[in-house]
């Protein structure tokens, strides 16, 4: 009932990113925590009165049981509500994906807010009529019996307990920097599709052919159920290529037809590489259909990476893009790496010679009227059928007009009525001219393109920038920019680094709204930095590398990580306030606390598995959100349970004076 009800207050319920991200643990985390304490205080009472209780009586205990916990419970959802915030700023291909996702989960995390501080102690109140006793069963009875001298020793050790803390921290936070990038993990889409690049002018007629000798040897591979290919520009141009270009759509079966179904995929990728290439005047790339055109709309080409080099000169370009070509080539990780063909399209050239052109008194518009006549057509009258017409063209006979021989011997009328050929007042020859020239923001502009497999994206960049760096003199006026979803995570992540400040200040501040202390507030702050080894480890153990999906699962990790601090430490507060020692109110506090914060953890962390184990269509990119959580939380209940009681006793054994125990008056 929560989850629907802020599914549909948020308007994405139909968003599957939502529905995958959405931990149904999370939002039961409040209702937990004052179940919990509602039960407690029933049999307590009780136990005190020496019978059960009325309808109006459980209500009392239970409205008394709420507001214990009322505070820390709102303020912990708030806060895990104010992490969400950073998502809502994202932009462009990483909004579209993660905001829906926010909403959905703050609905539902609100709803369950305002539900479990109404509904469900009213609940309790009324359906938990008979004797209750606070019973534990043989799980948590263990866990009491084994935490209470652990707890005795982070006391008794804990400026060593502390720096271990620290310690763990400064490793995790050295290992975080050691590891790769990438904008989004690639989604395995299953099909594939090959690019195909020949030589420029290559004709229909022959782009077909060799199209079809590619279509036959990739449809032998058993693990293919078909294959189709789009030659050149489609009826609706949204995709303006030459004949010379191609994509093949490779069909996969699924792999239980496969012959081995166990057969990596990078294995089929390089049959088809090794067939590819036994298909002459080609060249291939090789990438996913989603994938090529979620490149193309980032950054305008279909590979992952685009070396793009900027300048004035197109001949400087075409040498600068074949040693950037060399250069991709030689670093590892490299795949289909390709110079944007800018030459190498055959061109007739008709040069006049203006001194042969006054001999025989012609000029050049002579020459380019009998050229357009005959190679373009002109019109020279029209036929009429009916209401009907239509123009009559003249025009040379299409062998003839690819004949060079021929358009030689063009006639050129000279005044007088004699004509000379073509060839006596003009140069004609083929020659290799430019194939396109292309421009970004008024500038000229040639792309090297690579795809990356076996490593991630970031160091496969850092690494051609470093080699780049080193090895090639860009000419004074030329420069090079790195484009592809590398641009993405750059601007994500510089978004990132100031909105994760500032939400994590507004944390702070609203810790401080419930401790009323800038100490007690730092304590359980100190939670989100140790949560976050929890999930550096499971992203190294898992070997992923960090993206945009593992820093959204970081942020929502950064408002779980607070919630059973400040449960933990608000109680032991109380205790304090009602008189007791601080070493007695750290540990009846924490001996209290155990049994919410491991319910509460173990809810959140299981509604990440089946996310974190997830093996279907589209679980690339939630697995390292799911992990992150997942090991955060179990990071973040083992220091909560240890290191918080320990930071909490050092801090506050100053307020108390020698041999005597003070009751703290905030």
């Amino acid at each position: 009932l929560m989850t629907i009800t802020g599914m549909v207050r948020s308007g994405v319920s139909g968003n599957l990113m939502s529905l995958g991200a959405l931990d149904f643990g999370l939002i039961v985390d409040g209702a937990v925590i004052i179940v919990e304490n509602c039960l407690r205080r029933l049999a307590i009472s009780q136990a005190e009165r020496g019978r059960t209780l009325s309808l109006g009586e459980r209500l009392e205990v239970t409205r008394d049981a709420t507001r214990e916990v009322l505070r820390p419970s709102i303020f912990g959802v708030t806060i895990i509500l104010i992490v969400y915030l950073p998502i809502l700023t994202l932009t462009g291909i990483e909004g579209k994906m993660f905001q829906p996702m926010a909403l959905t989960v703050s609905g539902a995390l609100l709803s369950a807010l305002i539900l479990s501080v109404t509904f469900v102690p009213a609940a309790v109140a009324i359906f938990v009529s008979g004797k209750v006793k606070e019973r534990e069963n043989w799980l948590m009875a263990q866990a009491h019996r084994a935490y209470r001298p652990i707890l005795g020793f982070a006391l008794r050790a804990r400026y060593l307990v502390v720096v271990a803390a620290l310690l763990i921290l400064g490793g995790t936070a050295l290992l975080a920097t050691r590891f790769g990038t990438e904008f989004l993990p690639s989604l395995d889409e299953g099909d594939l599709v090959m690019h195909a690049l020949r030589i420029p002018g290559t004709s229909l007629s022959q782009a077909v052919s060799m199209q079809t000798v590619l279509e036959e040897r990739v449809s032998s591979l058993p693990e293919v159920r078909h294959v189709f290919s789009k030659v050149g520009t489609a009826d609706i141009a949204t995709d303006p290529v030459p004949p010379s270009v191609a994509d093949t759509f490779i069909m996969i079966k699924p792999r239980d037809e496969w012959p081995d179904p166990k057969k990596p995929k990078p294995d089929l990728i390089a049959e088809l590489e090794a067939i590819a290439e036994g298909v002459p005047g080609s060249r291939y790339e090789i990438i996913q259909p989603i994938q090529m055109r979620f490149n193309e709309l980032i950054a305008g080409v279909r590979a992952e990476v685009a070396v793009k080099i900027y300048g004035d000169d197109l001949d400087t370009l075409v040498d600068l893009g074949g040693q950037v070509e060399s250069l991709l080539q030689s670093v590892p990780g490299n795949a289909d790496v390709q110079t944007e063909q800018v030459t190498g399209l055959p061109m007739l050239s008709v040069t006049p010679n203006r001194m042969a052109l006054a001999r025989y008194g012609l000029n050049v518009a002579d020459v380019q009227r009998t050229l357009s006549t005959a190679v373009g057509g002109q019109e020279a009258g029209r036929i009429f059928e009916g209401d009907r017409r239509f123009g009559v063209v003249v025009r040379l006979a299409d062998d003839r007009r690819e004949n060079i021989d021929a358009i030689r011997q063009l006639p050129v009328a000279m005044p007088g009525g004699k004509a000379i050929p073509l060839q006596e007042v003009a140069d004609i020859e083929t020659v290799i001219a430019p194939n396109q020239i292309s421009r970004e923001n008024g500038k000229r502009r040639i792309v090297v393109t690579s795809n990356v497999r076996g490593r991630d994206l970031g160091s496969f960049i850092n690494e051609t920038r470093s080699a780049f760096e080193q090895d090639i003199d860009m000419p004074a006026g030329y420069w090079v920019e790195y484009g592809g979803t590398f641009e993405q995570l750059q601007s994500a992540t510089e978004r990132l680094a100031v909105v994760v400040p500032l939400a994590l200040l507004l944390i702070f501040g609203l810790l401080y709204g419930v401790f009323g202390s800038a100490r007690d507030s730092l304590i359980v702050f100190s939670g989100v930095p140790l949560a976050l080894t929890g999930g550096v480890l499971s992203l190294w153990i898992r070997g992923m590398p960090f993206s945009i999906s593992a820093a959204v699962g970081f942020i929502a990790l950064s408002g779980v990580a607070v919630l059973n601090g400040v449960v933990m430490l608000s109680f032991i507060r109380d205790l304090r306030k009602q008189g007791k020692a601080l070493e007695e109110a750290i540990v009846e506090g924490a001996m209290v606390r155990l049994r919410p914060v491991l319910m509460t953890a173990l809810v959140a962390s299981l509604g990440f598995v089946p996310m974190a184990l997830n093996v279907g269509i589209g679980a690339e990119v939630q697995r390292p959100l799911a992990t992150v959580v997942v090991g955060g939380i179990i990071s973040s209940t083992l220091l909560t349970l240890l290191v918080l009681p320990a930071l909490y006793r050092m801090a506050a054994a100053r307020d108390i004076p020698t041999g005597t125990a003070m009751v703290e008056q905030n």
